[in-house]
């Protein structure tokens, strides 16, 4: 999730891009930049652009999907409310629209080219990577006229679930600073930024890391480490291997560490484990 990313009631709320994987299930709409759904991917709520919609075979928008740009419907898509497009629509065979469709530009009965889907993906993992004359070379090749996601999108990996009260990952999660996040979150490893809220405890396998200011209104269990930042606040019980927590973090449940917890004084200088704790088996 990148910076600012806000989960309201119904919507989630992103400064930038979306890009959904393929057989994902999100129980929430998308406010967003561009929104970019793979392969039966399931969205809950509207779905609102500023730029481009693309939304592939078999994906389904239980609400109404609006773009002030050009809009991308693959075979076989369903969207349970109206659909209005400022720009082109570029349409897929058997698509169903429950409340009709409004668009002001050109309408293209044809497949758009699925594998868009996966190539947004290899671009974002370049990105991460800090491979950027390689993206650039690839887009100057591919997508000479095309729209790109920014690189403050948020990516959703294939076979995401989430719901109204989890989110369930099955890898890696980042979230950015300044974000808002509703749900239990469950994932590989987990790390997020400062001054970022979350209401949920969180699992996962291989760790915990938690930046500045940030305050998680749940427990933390991990069978890694975790770290937290200075001014945080935990308000829940962590259970780890082992435990750094700043000197001005706070932890409002007990401590559980098989190999001990310790105290971080100065993190810009290096300091992060000055002073050993406890240790529960």
């Amino acid at each position: 999730m990148p910076d600012n990313t806000r989960m309201e009631e119904r919507t989630i709320v992103v400064d930038g891009d979306v890009v959904v994987g393929n057989h994902s299930e999100i129980a929430y709409g998308f406010l967003a930049h561009s929104v970019i759904a793979g392969e039966r991917v399931k969205i809950d709520g509207d779905v609102i652009a500023d730029e481009e919609v693309r939304l592939d075979l078999w994906s389904n928008v239980n609400g109404d999907v609006k773009t002030k740009k050009n809009a991308y419907l693959g075979e076989k898509v369903s969207i349970n409310g109206k659909l209005t497009v400022k720009g082109d629509l570029d349409i897929g065979t058997d698509v169903h629209i429950e409340k009709g469709f409004e668009a002001k530009g050109w309408i293209t009965i044809r497949n758009p080219v699925p594998v868009i889907v996966y190539l947004f993906l290899y671009l974002a993992v370049l990105l991460r990577l800090g491979r950027g004359e390689d993206v650039e070379k690839i887009l100057s090749e591919l997508f000479e006229d095309e729209e790109i996601p920014n690189e403050r999108a948020m990516i959703i990996p294939n076979r995401t679930k989430v719901t109204l009260d989890m989110i369930r990952i099955p890898n890696r999660a980042i979230i950015g600073d300044n974000c808002y996040i509703l749900g239990n979150l469950r994932a590989n490893s987990l790390e997020i930024g400062d001054n970022s809220t979350l209401f949920g405890s969180i699992r996962t396998k291989d760790g915990i890391k938690i930046g500045q200011k940030t305050k998680i209104h749940g427990g933390l269990v991990t069978k890694g480490a975790v770290h937290i930042g200075e001014k945080s606040q935990v308000m829940g019980e962590i259970d780890a291997d082992v435990i750094t927590i700043h000197e001005e973090a706070k932890v409002d449940g007990a401590m559980r560490s098989l190999k001990g917890v310790f105290f971080a004084r100065d993190e810009e200088d290096g300091q992060h484990e000055d002073e050993f704790i406890s240790l529960d088996v």
